[in-house]
């Protein structure tokens, strides 16, 4: 019997290794290559590097489905109660833009949340930190589907506010 339940013990045990490195794979990821998922409308988050900016202190963008793209990125509010104020936008102009066309763009504002494995909230990290499990942008569907992305020219299904880490862009 011991020689039956052996290569079953290895597999199991080749499993939980397997499954032990992807797991410190996924936690070892610095948020400005993760890439985050959303279950009921396939809605995906990709990070990239900033590069020099002074304020921006995230960038990345939401793919949503019929190819839509939102550019997002995230800059930390100053004092006590300091925030990444998130912002998802939708077809900006590019080049010296004024407050009222980037206000005229942004189809979603507000801070981004991050939850680890046990449900402790926090913030979104800046870069150089490990990408947290999920992040969370409150009141996100409602405001994408209220925009101008939404609808037969944009996206249909619209993602709900959790975003589950799903893996680390090389």
């Amino acid at each position: 019997m011991t020689n039956a339940a052996s290569p079953m013990i290895g597999l199991m045990a080749g499993s939980l290794a397997l499954t032990a490195a992807n797991s410190s794979a996924q936690a070892a990821c610095p948020i400005q290559l993760a890439v985050y998922g959303e279950a009921k409308s396939g809605a995906e988050i990709d990070f990239t590097p900033t590069g020099s900016s002074a304020t921006i202190t995230n960038s990345f963008r939401m793919i949503l489905d019929n190819n839509t793209v939102l550019d997002g990125i995230a800059m930390w509010t100053e004092g006590s109660a300091a925030r990444p104020h998130g912002s998802l936008m939708y077809k900006c102009p590019t080049g010296d833009v004024t407050g009222e066309e980037l206000a005229a763009c942004t189809v979603w504002e507000g801070v981004v949340y991050s939850a680890d494995d046990k449900g402790t909230i926090g913030l979104l990290p800046a870069e150089g930190a490990d990408a947290p499990k999920s992040l969370i942008f409150p009141d996100l569907g409602p405001s994408l589907e209220m925009s101008a992305a939404y609808g037969p020219a944009g996206f249909s299904k619209v993602p709900w506010d959790v975003f589950i880490l799903k893996g680390c862009q090389e």
